[in-house]
């Protein structure tokens, strides 16, 4: 009932209240301390059954239901996956599924006995404006797509990964987490920008061939809080990509495609611009969707049948999961950042002139390393082929 767990609750209650749905069932282990909440959102009143275990839940209730919302910590999502699966229950999984590709393909090893697929929460594929444009996309409007491109600089303060006891964490218990500002916070613009790459169909996302990333920390974490990367995909874009939460201001989140007659510039909640190459500029959007509650929305109508598949299905996951994991191989290490080259200001901290390295990253394609910025180191490159190093890696950075 904590943490993400709440909007879930909020906006099953908005769809109840319009008799979309009925909450049967929550669990937490400790509802104690949700006291509030539970008045908020009127447990008792609406007959909601709340329990401390999701296996007494399950137990006792699955012949009643008709799915099931996980949004739990990162790893524990594939164990409580398989136990839904398992009874037959289709399953909303909120991002990112895992982050350990091994562990993805478990999980999709038990999605091959679920009678209904399960939808993975990474809410901005539903905007119609995104999926317009990807089908103009792939009918060679723009022509090629070339490069794909995503900046977010998303300031979060040290509470931030104090929340709860895996957040910025490598590891926890022998298991991989992998928290990050490209694997949590931000998974749904990384999921986007593979979104644009994919070819061929609407519903598609570009996969990964080669990866060389630069891993850093400027937080007191265990991960990594700023990450650049560049990849070639098996379909030909290119994917160029920096995200921080060492940085200050305002969050920014532009997503941006170069094809071979136009630039499409894309920021979720704002108007698009396409730019084309003879001069002319085309402006839509911004799109009027709710997010969570529109996501839901749209399961339910793949659980009616009134859709013929989920928004994202687990295995359109991989190629995110396998990006994420590729980044770690490929740097190999995460870099520190000295206290000298950062200001911080209250919980803030922020690494000395990043939205400039950044800008560079884009319009030049030099990691900081090759901007010979001091703090910064090289990192390398990788290859699917590389993935089953993951674990050794990371076990060794931690």
């Amino acid at each position: 009932m904590g943490g993400f767990a709440g909007h879930h609750h909020a906006s099953v209650k908005l769809l109840e209240d319009r008799g979309e749905c009925k909450l049967v069932c929550t669990c937490d282990p400790d509802p104690g301390a949700f006291e509030g909440q539970i008045r908020e959102w009127d447990l008792p009143g609406r007959g909601v059954a709340v329990f401390d275990d999701y296996r007494s839940m399950l137990d006792a209730c699955h012949e009643r239901l008709d799915l099931v919302i996980i949004p739990t910590p990162v790893h524990l999502h594939a164990s409580m996956h398989r136990a839904c699966v398992e009874l037959g229950l289709p399953v909303y999984l909120e991002k990112p599924p895992t982050l350990d590709c091994a562990e993805l393909d478990e999980m999709l090893a038990v999605e091959e006995r679920a009678g209904r697929l399960t939808n993975v929460g990474f809410n901005f594929i539903i905007d119609s404006h995104r999926q317009q444009l990807k089908r103009r996309v792939v009918d060679g409007e723009f022509g090629a797509v070339r490069l794909v491109c995503f900046s977010g600089l998303w300031p979060r303060p040290t509470s931030y990964f104090l929340r709860n006891q895996w957040a910025g964490r490598l590891t926890l218990d022998s298991q991989l987490v992998l928290d990050s500002c490209m694997g949590n916070a931000m998974a749904h613009y990384v999921h986007n920008a593979l979104f644009w790459a994919g070819s061929g169909e609407l519903f598609s996302w570009g996969e990964a061939s080669e990866v060389a990333a630069e891993l850093y920390r400027a937080h007191d974490i265990q991960g990594m809080d700023t990450v650049f990367i560049k990849a070639r995909t098996q379909a030909g874009p290119d994917l160029q990509m920096a995200l921080s939460h060492a940085c200050d201001g305002e969050s920014r989140n532009p997503e941006w495609v170069v094809c071979d007659d136009a630039v499409i510039r894309y920021t979720t909640g704002e108007p698009y611009e396409i730019e084309w190459n003879d001069g002319r500029t085309e402006t839509g959007g911004p799109d009027a969707h709710v997010g969570l509650p529109d996501n839901l929305l749209a399961y339910l109508a793949y659980l009616r049948g009134d859709a013929d598949r989920p928004m994202t299905r687990l295995i359109d996951s991989r190629p995110f999961v396998r990006l994420c994991d590729l980044a770690y191989v490929s740097a190999g290490k995460i870099t520190t950042v000295p206290p000298e080259h950062t200001t911080r200001s209250g919980e803030y901290v922020s690494i000395n002139g990043l939205p400039d390295i950044v800008d560079e990253f884009f319009r030049a394609g030099l990691f900081p390393s090759e901007q010979h910025v001091a703090w910064a180191r090289p990192g390398g490159s990788a290859t699917i082929s590389d993935l089953p190093k993951l674990r050794d890696i990371v076990l060794a950075m931690t």
